[in-house]
């Protein structure tokens, strides 16, 4: 089965950008900065999502990113599926921090529980096609709207939603065009998807 190894955010300001995601975050080998290659208007077409187990690690996950310049795009609240929100990076990654618990049963930390890469599309059925020929398995699928393959031990979970869908989810205009700053690793790379998402091959990251 294929898996993620990682994912490369491609940043203006590296350095910035690392500071970020190991100071509020503490991500170590699940994302990976470099400089940006190509320039990018509007949405990405990606979102970066941490699910964690309850409402009080949302906040302070949210609390520790804004504390090192992170901007809000929506402020954290309940919903009829749990408790999240969402923000901006510095770099201008979109991230979303959510639970599907409605209430905290231990003391708030800043632990999650995965970290899930959401990959806005044009044609989903097209992309699940195109994935599950890159030995990628389907763990969920509702109709046309979204697929989640599944992860194992992969450090990052892959998942498919409609473009205009994911940017409602996040807040933004679905209006987006250039690079999406983001290469994807894995050990069957490289190739590239229907949607222009590059990915490269493990070897070629470590490398870099």
């Amino acid at each position: 089965m294929t898996s993620i190894a990682s994912v490369t955010i491609e940043a203006t300001d590296t350095a910035a950008a690392e500071r970020f995601y190991a100071k509020a975050f503490g991500l170590t080998g699940q994302v990976r900065v470099r400089a940006a290659q190509e320039p990018s208007t509007g949405f990405r077409g990606f979102t970066l999502s941490l699910t964690v187990a309850q409402p009080g690690n949302v906040d302070a996950l949210i609390e520790a990113a804004l504390a090192e310049g992170a901007t809000v795009l929506k402020p954290a609240a309940k919903s009829l599926w749990g408790y999240g929100g969402v923000i901006t990076a510095p770099d201008g990654t979109i991230w979303t921090i959510a639970t599907s618990s409605k209430k905290d049963t231990a003391p708030p930390s800043r632990d999650f529980e995965s970290v899930v890469l959401l990959l806005g599309v044009a044609d989903v059925p097209a992309s699940k096609r195109f994935y599950t020929d890159h030995g990628f398995t389907v763990a969920k699928s509702f109709a046309r709207m979204y697929v989640e393959f599944a992860a194992d031990d992969s450090p990052v979970k892959l998942a498919l939603y409609r473009r205009k869908a994911l940017a409602k989810t996040a807040g933004v205009s679905p209006e987006g065009s250039g690079s999406h700053r983001l290469a994807i690793t894995c050990p069957e790379g490289p190739f590239t998807d229907p949607d222009g998402f590059v990915w490269e091959a493990t070897s070629l990251a470590a490398a870099g």
